[in-house]
């Protein structure tokens, strides 16, 4: 008869302990693992217990803690930072790290939103949109409202910020920890945020654009295939130069969300607001990891 165990997550500070506090007790789980991401991984609304995310709603076959280091608004290009990740790296490696089963990320969702967000007046290559002036009046598909410029400076950004990742977790006792990443499940461009102080994030950019509503959600949807196909060439061209490390795609955009309503400010579908899912949201998310991270613990 099988178990399933709720992931218990803790703060970093936790995993070394404050004051007397000597160090967490590892050892009462079965299987211990280390986090770093983005508000999927922490806080997608305001207040926060308005949702929930991936790792509170993550159920395993094995007691596991989770180190979460994840925060809001992180992008992969700063989850290995040496000046504003001091903490994440102490866990990683070097001569106070942990051994980990198993690394979770969640990143790239934030890189690919400031992207899209670089306005009409920058150079070409340095915005993923087209102006109504490039493009032609009619885009074929969604992908004539993108510059291949753009995409092709932001694979490269991407590409240098994951293997500074890789590098990173090469240099301690973790080098060839399983690693697992996610895609993004698609989501609709509406105005709708997280409270008053953030969001919405796609639906401003679009608009700018000049981009027509009714092709948000089909260019929205490209940019995450596009995103989705790029993480997985990272993994698949890293794990040809070293086939003996586990790196691995977990895929979200399978698991079934329901999409919004582009016209809903609020809560609509599977989704608290435009780029956060709701509770049930993230419990089929969780489903999704638990599928790839169980038969790795």
């Amino acid at each position: 008869m099988s178990t399933d165990f709720r992931a218990q997550i803790i703060a970093p500070a936790a995993a070394y302990g404050q004051g007397d506090t000597g160090l967490f007790p590892f050892d009462l789980f079965d299987r211990q693992c280390l986090a770093q991401g983005d508000s999927w991984f922490s806080i997608g609304s305001i207040p926060p217990g308005l949702t929930s995310n991936v790792l509170a709603e993550l159920w395993l076959s094995h007691s596991a803690v989770i180190v979460n280091c994840a925060r809001p608004g992180k992008t992969l290009a700063h989850m290995a930072d040496t000046l504003s990740e001091t903490m994440f790296l102490r866990l990683l490696r070097g001569p106070s790290s942990f051994r980990w089963d198993a690394i979770l990320l969640s990143g790239g969702g934030n890189d690919l939103i400031d992207a899209a967000s670089v306005g009409p007046d920058a150079p070409r290559d340095r915005r993923l949109l087209l102006r109504a002036d490039e493009r032609a009046a009619l885009p074929a598909d969604a992908a004539g409202y993108l510059s291949g410029d753009g995409w092709h400076t932001f694979e490269q950004h991407l590409g240098e910020v994951f293997a500074h990742f890789i590098d990173e977790r090469a240099s301690g006792q973790n080098w060839h920890t399983p690693t697992l990443l996610h895609n993004y499940a698609p989501l609709v461009p509406r105005a709708a945020g997280a409270g008053l102080i953030s969001g919405p994030w796609l639906q401003p950019a679009f608009a700018a654009f000049g981009i027509p509503l009714d092709d948000w959600g089909s260019v929205s949807a490209e940019l995450m295939r596009r995103l989705d196909r790029l993480l997985r060439q990272l993994v698949d061209a890293h794990r040809a130069a070293d086939p003996a490390d586990t790196l691995v795609v977990v895929d979200t955009q399978a698991a079934g969300l329901v999409p919004a309503d582009p016209t809903a400010d609020g809560v609509s579908g599977d989704w608290q607001n435009e780029i956060h899912p709701t509770r049930e949201g993230y419990k089929k998310l969780a489903v999704a990891w638990r599928a790839a991270l169980d038969p790795l613990l």
